[in-house]
């Protein structure tokens, strides 16, 4: 493997460690002596031609204490992730330094604001999918809400929620109460907004999307894609603005959610009947 280049996951990690010893002005061999690894060896793990082990983040973390335990983070959740996207994997890099996020998720709740339930019945979906798969998805899932939206210093983050993913029982009717109950928490953090879209047509329904200031998550059946460039990503923000506008306001979220959290509670496993939309109701 010496002459082979390691993409992915491997490859982020060696581009965050090489990012993080040219920003303090360090050779190789100084951040050897400071992690006790070879720098032969670091230099390899930076090209991305060795994947790092358990002790290598361990080091790192130690080298770079204001990476908050980044790479040991990182690598114990990359090990999990078989069939999350390989750009998916890059996309921490941009989120946890936002200081603003826009998050627009059609058809269904969207992954930084799922429930542990919500999350595990719907990845079960996944055809074929392995029960250790399963929850080491669960678990990122979960793990990735933390780190972006309870950190010390966390982005506003505004959601546009597609009103049809209320309705469309995901696990069972508790579950989806359970759902409701969180996203009547999180619309009362100071740092997020939630705005339900009512079921009208709009131009982005074909996929979802992440805004993290100046970069882009856009997603679709089969992967999805990291985008940088100004044109690409200032269109997605126009794009968002146009389905905030077409929103309900967040004080009619709010009592959206709440009612649909007593029906969903009341139903006894029947889907709630979408009211006309007004988002008062």
């Amino acid at each position: 493997m010496d002459g082979r280049r390691i993409g992915g996951a491997a490859g982020h990690f060696g581009r965050q460690v090489r990012k993080e010893r040219l920003a303090r002005g360090w050779s190789l061999t100084e951040l050897g002596q400071r992690t006790g690894i070879d720098p032969a060896h670091l230099g390899r793990i930076e090209n991305g031609r060795r994947p790092p082990t358990e002790k290598i983040a361990l080091a790192c973390d130690a080298a770079f204490p204001q990476r908050h335990g980044w790479f040991s983070e990182f690598y114990a959740e990359s090990r999990d992730w078989p069939e999350v996207p390989a750009s998916f994997k890059n996309w921490p890099e941009y989120e946890d330094r936002a200081g603003k996020l826009c998050d627009w998720s059609p058809s269904i709740v969207t992954g930084l604001l799922q429930t542990e339930g919500y999350a595990r019945a719907l990845t079960s979906t996944l055809p074929g999918v392995t029960p250790d798969t399963l929850t080491a998805r669960v678990a990122g899932r979960m793990q990735r809400q933390r780190r972006v939206l309870l950190r010390d210093d966390p982005p506003h983050a505004w959601f546009v929620v597609d009103e049809l993913s209320l309705y469309r029982e995901v696990g069972s009717a508790q579950v989806m109460a359970a759902q409701m109950r969180h996203l009547i928490e999180v619309a009362a953090m100071p740092t997020a907004t939630i705005q339900v879209l009512p079921p009208i047509a709009h131009p982005v329904n074909a996929s979802g999307f992440l805004l993290a200031d100046d970069s882009a998550w856009v997603e679709h059946v089969v992967g999805g894609f990291t985008y940088t460039e100004r044109e690409i990503v200032s269109g997605l923000a126009l794009k968002f603005d146009t389905l905030r506008a077409e929103s309900y306001r967040a004080s009619e979220t709010l009592r959206l959610v709440e009612r649909l959290e007593r029906q969903w509670t009341a139903t006894g496993g029947r889907a709630p009947t979408p009211m006309p939309t007004e988002g008062t109701a």
